[in-house]
């Protein structure tokens, strides 16, 4: 599977994007689907996940701004972010799994369970 992120830019606060995540040569049907972010000088931030069921987990820190969304027949998943802060800037990964998914305590998937990436795409917050 390939994979790849897209539909990043530059928002103002208070704004919404909605990110892509596309296979090119497989359906997503059999795996789970994360959403990672790494803003400079940070650590990678797991975000959200999917899993093969449609169960969705968020960071605690954006729960009730993001959605996360699937659609098998397109290949995709989705990440809406909506009333985006200056600290949601990042470059944001979608990656796969066929994996157990392992939720934190804080809501966030765990990326060593994750084995396939994508490139990112990326978020800025500004006004």
């Amino acid at each position: 599977v390939q994979l790849q992120a897209s539909g990043g830019g530059l928002v103002q606060p208070g704004g919404s994007l909605r990110l892509s995540c596309a296979a090119s040569d497989s359906t997503l049907d059999d795996y789970g689907i994360g959403w990672f972010r790494q803003a400079p000088g940070k650590e990678r931030e797991g975000v959200s996940v999917i899993s093969r069921g449609g169960s969705t987990y968020y960071l605690d820190s954006v729960k009730g701004r993001f959605t996360i969304s699937r659609d098998n027949a397109k290949k995709a998943v989705y990440l809406q972010l909506n009333s985006l802060k200056p600290e949601d800037a990042a470059v944001y990964y979608c990656a796969a799994t066929q994996n157990p998914i392992q939720i934190r305590s804080d809501g966030a998937p765990v990326a060593e369970d994750f084995t396939l990436w994508g490139q990112g795409t990326l978020v800025t917050v500004s006004s």
